[in-house]
């Protein structure tokens, strides 16, 4: 979980900031206003230099955590707003080299070596912040409140349309099997194995735990599979402060984080969980994508007319998603 304490290589010594790497970048050019909202990262605007800094590398999820970490207000950090490891382009790698470089303090999720043919992984990024504290923080998974959603994205095709994510009952019907019957003991199955594959990752990977705050959250503690809520986020944030040896002070930030997208936790659901009905602002049966209502129906056909464009993606998907399926009541599955 810890790596090599040491002091930042320029902060301390009155050294002037390394200047970004010059040329160029694509991503600037084809859009300026993303860059500009990553301007320290692309060296659009001066980086900070009043305290020591903290580097959070890794999907979506680590720019809430960034926010929570920074907006603390005993954080002993300044930190730098970095696209997600999925975005990252092999000419944005120096970028990412120069603030590994002056960096005191790295959280990083655990990113295998040479992702995506680029040196992104953690050990890498560990080794590039040599004058650092590392630690890992996991990639958060729980698909208990959202037993029948699957996030994959498939190399060459991507993500279904209109929301990022397959639903189970979509996918059987697109590969002409039975509808599950999902009882209220497969729901909490796949609640139970959700949470086992998510504190089996943190342990892997050496990761400050979050598997065992979900269940306290109840219905907040995530937006649909893979976007945590408030609540784990900044559960997060103090054990991260814990770790580093910062004050614990880490608290709400005063808005919904990955708000883009909410999926419905549906009666159902909430029924077997205990958790209690939709309250005032809840959705039990419509998504909310990026603030409008999405009805379930329509997400079902659109991606029903994709499946049937990409079976492929059918049936790699039902044989790579067998677990889940047969927790959730799935039939007459291949194999």
């Amino acid at each position: 979980m810890v790596a090599k304490p040491a002091a930042s290589a320029a902060e301390g010594r009155g050294e002037e900031e390394p200047a970004a790497p010059q040329g160029q970048v694509a991503a600037v050019e084809a859009d300026p206003g993303r860059a500009h909202h990553y301007g320290v990262f692309y060296g659009l605007d001066p980086m900070p230099t009043d305290r020591p800094l903290l580097v959070v590398h890794g999907n979506c999820q680590a720019e809430s955590l960034r926010v929570v970490l920074q907006q603390s207000l005993s954080a002993p950090c300044a930190s730098v707003r970095i696209p997600p490891v999925h975005e990252l382009a092999a000419d944005e790698v120096p970028l990412l080299e120069r603030l590994l470089g002056r960096a005191r303090w790295v959280l990083t999720q655990p990113i295998a070596d040479d992702y995506r043919d680029l040196p992104l992984g953690s050990h890498q990024v560990a080794r590039r912040a040599s004058g650092a504290t590392t630690m890992v923080y996991p990639v958060f998974r729980y698909a208990g409140l959202h037993p029948w959603q699957i996030v994959y994205h498939h190399p060459g095709v991507g993500d279904p349309p209109l929301v990022p994510y397959h639903d189970a009952r979509t996918l059987l019907a697109a590969a002409g099997l039975p509808p599950p019957v999902t009882t209220a003991d497969g729901i909490r199955a796949v609640s139970r194995w959700s949470l086992d594959e998510l504190a089996r990752r943190e342990a892997q990977a050496g990761a400050i735990p979050v598997s065992d705050l979900v269940l306290a959250a109840g219905a907040g503690a995530a937006h649909t599979v893979n976007h945590p809520g408030n609540e784990i986020i900044v559960g997060l944030a103090r054990r991260v402060e814990a770790a580093f040896g910062w004050p614990v002070a880490a608290g709400d930030p005063g808005r919904t984080l990955l708000d883009s997208v909410h999926a419905p936790v549906e009666a159902p659901v909430r029924a077997a969980l205990g958790l209690p009905a939709a309250g005032a602002g809840e959705h039990d049966t419509d998504w909310v994508v990026g603030g409008q209502v999405v009805s379930a129906a329509e997400i079902r056909a659109v991606q029903l007319d994709w499946y049937e464009q990409h079976p492929a993606v059918v049936t790699h998907l039902v044989a790579r998603s067998a677990a889940q399926l047969l927790l959730l009541g799935a039939t007459g599955l291949p194999g």
